[in-house]
């Protein structure tokens, strides 16, 4: 499954939402960074993203987005090939 990161903060419901929903997708480990403890990972968020709120989602190297756009890319039913994405290329099926 692919690395997932996500810039949040403490108290933030969207956040909780966003874990909840990768959860539900069987993500088992979520990188989080927390820009509300470090002002430097705020400035990283803000250069990667060109977006100031949280959360702030990576799934491998792609940028999907904040919680809405994370829903939506579930509802559109595109979540799923995109965290199995590195699965399929780190670990192609053998030759028969």
């Amino acid at each position: 499954m692919n690395e997932i990161r996500m810039y949040c903060t403490a108290i933030c419901p969207y956040c909780v939402m966003a874990e909840r929903l990768l959860r539900q997708k069987g993500v088992l480990e979520i990188q989080k960074l927390r820009v509300d403890l470090d002002p430097c990972l705020r400035q990283e968020m803000l250069e990667k993203t060109g977006r100031r709120t949280v959360p702030q989602i990576f799934i491998g190297d792609c940028h999907v987005g904040g919680f809405d756009d994370l829903a939506s890319l579930n509802h559109a039913g595109k979540l799923d090939c995109l965290l199995n994405m590195a699965t399929d290329t780190l670990n192609p099926a053998p030759d028969l």
